[in-house]
């Protein structure tokens, strides 16, 4: 099993020269590849591969106009080119959109090393080729192999390493799905999490709390002159707050997750088009505040590492007009109605609770283990207005 440590860096003057030798080196290898692959397919109609611009490699390093790219490690020149070939790929397969140059200017940056990383946990330091030991905050230890060593700078000036660790551990077995065991997810914005068992989490938005800070920060940074010293303290203060209000959001998804996964054997989600969404602009602050995507992306590999089963459901499915009791369809729903009394059989619906019910069933039915619940139950009546279709709900 793969698994990923996040550890604080703390390099002197003479490490932190020798690190944004590495950044520079690795970003000009990228865009130097990447104009290269561009240039090949317009001129000569032909893809080159990593393995055809690493044997370029040498000969940049030893032209007069490119020797400094020796000053770096040349393994992390290598994994430029890697990351390059797999941004292309992610392009063609998934559609994901074309590679970029990147930019000097922009204060994230990374560079990786495949090898020749050791990390020495009594020592509390983290020791990196052509560059030395490094002290490092090792609060979590591990056992395995060491594949891959990501070192980032973020804009706000502190430095980390993410260790790619190939363990010994194998995910756990994956239990039977079960209607008892199964929980439905609705995800929302006024509530983050809506349950199936009625109950409903708050969305913290740690964003709109910070909003005005924020603005205020931004204004002043706009007001400083470019590339006085006042302006990069500016930036430094507008990117600290950025980070903060990261660290909040990801730590209240981490929790949510990990509580979901401890809880539950299986989880229901609906199947959201997140990208599709943003496109409205009124809602596209919020939506990308909750960030879905994210906590979609750590309950898949929370699930994998316990042994817990994610079931989804697809966009179209009409679950918060349906009545989880008689199956009714209200097709004059609106999105201003949240709560509404089902004309069949009179119950009385609270929208959000009654879309995370039937997303566990249509879960459920999409696997096939309708009327496997605790009492057999026959197919129900599913009208809408006067057409009626048979559909199957679990009790």
């Amino acid at each position: 099993m793969l698994k990923a440590y996040k550890y604080r860096l703390y390099p002197n003057s003479e490490q932190c020269t020798a690190l944004s030798k590495n950044f520079g080196c690795a970003r000009w290898v990228y865009n130097w590849a990447l104009s290269r692959k561009i240039e090949a397919y317009q001129k000569e109609n032909r893809s080159l591969s990593c393995f055809d611009l690493s044997k370029e490699l040498p000969k940049l390093k030893a032209a007069e106009e490119t020797k400094w790219l020796a000053e770096a490690d040349s393994q992390a020149l290598v994994m430029s080119l890697r990351n390059l070939d797999n941004a292309f790929t992610r392009f063609f397969r998934e559609k994901k959109g074309f590679p970029k140059f990147k930019s000097k200017k922009c204060k994230r940056q990374s560079f990786q090393i495949p090898q020749r990383v050791k990390v020495d946990f009594e020592g509390r330091k983290i020791i990196l080729p052509k560059i030395g030991a490094v002290r490092a905050k090792l609060y979590r230890k591990f056992d395995g192999k060491i594949k891959t060593v990501t070192i980032s700078k973020t804009p706000s000036g502190k430095y980390f390493a993410s260790v790619l660790v190939e363990t010994d551990e194998k995910p756990l077995p994956k239990p039977e799905i079960k209607y008892e065991t199964t929980i439905g997810v609705d995800l929302g914005l006024t509530h983050f999490a809506i349950l199936s068992n009625g109950e409903k989490i708050e969305n913290p938005k740690h964003l709109q709390k910070s909003l005005n800070r924020l603005k205020f920060l931004q204004r002043r940074l706009s007001r400083k002159k470019a590339g006085s010293k006042r302006r990069d303290k500016a930036r430094i203060c507008v990117a600290k707050l950025h980070e903060k209000i990261t660290n909040q959001r990801n730590d209240f998804l981490h929790k949510l997750s990990i509580r979901l996964i401890r809880e539950n054997q299986t989880i229901a989600l609906e199947t959201l088009n997140v990208q599709g969404m943003m496109q409205n602009h009124r809602l596209a602050q919020s939506i990308g505040s909750a960030s879905w995507s994210r906590f979609v992306e750590f309950l898949r590999y929370k699930a994998e590492w316990y042994g817990r089963n994610i079931v989804f459901i697809g966009r179209f499915e009409p679950s918060s007009k349906i009545c989880s009791v008689c199956g009714y369809h209200n097709s004059e729903l609106t999105l201003a109605d949240r709560t509404w009394t089902c004309p069949s059989c009179q119950t009385e619906h609270d929208r959000d609770v009654n879309a995370a019910t039937n997303i566990r069933k249509l879960a459920l039915q999409s696997q096939n283990l309708v009327g496997r619940g605790p009492s057999e139950i026959s197919s129900q009546s599913v009208h809408d207005g006067g057409t009626m279709k048979r559909e199957t709900f679990p009790p």
